[in-house]
């Protein structure tokens, strides 16, 4: 049985409305331009970079630049990372320069290499040196910020709350929580009840995110979290429909699509990929890297038993993916 929950219709990020409650998570070595393509093709009612570092970006990295590109999106949306205000900043006029009609911040990777240069989810241990960046963020930014953290550092310090009211009162236009603490990394189970937390404290749109793998999944999630849209992350490995099956499901509607469109749409966005970035083996290719592309073919199996139906090939519906407001109007 599916959980009923009401939506609010549609969420809004400062002056852009976004028609769907689904969103795909910022993930390095995996969002890249032509994976965000991908998902928003299958519906996918946003879609996030890959995390862009204001420091490299400062440095005139070519990787860091690349990274903030969105060509073909109709919504971009750049997440930054960094320590810097300074390099915040520079990094918010590179995002804009490349289209972004969003800029998200990064507080809440919990990887070794970027909380040791006390970037990411390190800076919910000084939440005083966090609202600096935010507020140098959007100084100078044009277009709305969001927020993205984890619940705290650790189970004593779930100071999720506290950063979100903050944020907001300093012009944050929607926060998303990852239902873990830094310290638990990704293990365990995210404790989507504790996300309600941030919900009771601000007034802007809270998305939950952390271990959603299943479109029957969100509801539940949901009606949990109280949040008003879902975040999938690892849950897309391989199955860049499920967040457009999620979007359709919570808008009690079902995306039809031939399954030879779909593979179709898959083999177009390898041989992207590859245009994107002709060496995306260099220096090794990272874990996140061979996880997308090996499961783009092991998720073969969940597709043919997705629930997606035959239609004309290229249906997509009225799919969701289109940001409304002053820079874009495609609905």
């Amino acid at each position: 049985m599916l959980l009923k929950v009401n939506l609010p219709q549609p969420i809004r990020i400062g002056p852009l409305a976004v028609p769907g409650n689904a969103f795909l998570a910022p993930m390095s070595g995996v969002s890249d331009l032509p994976f965000r393509r991908l998902c928003a093709r299958f519906g996918a009612s946003l879609v996030v970079s890959e995390m862009v570092a204001g420091e490299a970006v400062a440095s005139g990295s070519q990787e860091a630049v690349l990274r903030a590109s969105g060509e073909g999106l109709d919504c971009h949306i750049v997440q930054l990372t960094g320590r810097e205000e300074g390099a915040m900043a520079f990094g918010v006029k590179v995002a804009e320069a490349a289209g972004a009609d969003v800029i998200d911040i990064n507080m809440g990777c919990p990887s070794r290499r970027v909380t040791q240069g006390y970037s990411g989810s390190a800076l919910m241990r000084d939440l005083d040196h966090a609202l600096r960046l935010i507020d140098a963020t959007v100084a100078a930014a044009s277009v709305p910020v969001t927020l993205k953290m984890r619940l705290g550092w650790d189970e004593n310090a779930m100071n999720a709350p506290e950063l979100a009211k903050r944020a907001q009162d300093a012009g944050i236009r929607m926060v998303t929580v990852h239902g873990r603490t830094r310290r638990q990394f990704f293990k365990g189970q995210a404790n989507w009840n504790a996300i309600q937390t941030v919900k009771d404290a601000v007034s802007i749109p809270v998305v939950a995110n952390g271990d959603l793998t299943a479109p029957e999944m969100a509801a539940e999630m949901l009606h949990q979290s109280g949040a008003d849209a879902v975040m999938i992350g690892r849950g897309a490995y391989g199955k860049p429909w499920i967040i457009g099956q999620t979007a359709a499901l919570l808008a009690t509607r079902w995306p039809r699509r031939s399954r030879r469109s779909c593979w179709r749409a898959i083999a177009r966005s390898c041989a992207r990929t590859l245009r994107h970035d002709p060496d995306p083996l260099r220096n090794g290719a990272r874990r996140p890297d061979r996880q997308k592309t090996s499961g783009l073919v092991s998720g073969r199996a969940s597709f043919r038993g997705s629930g997606l139906r035959p239609a004309e090939t290229g249906d997509v519906g009225n799919r969701p993916g289109h940001c409304i407001g002053n820079r874009a109007a495609h609905l």
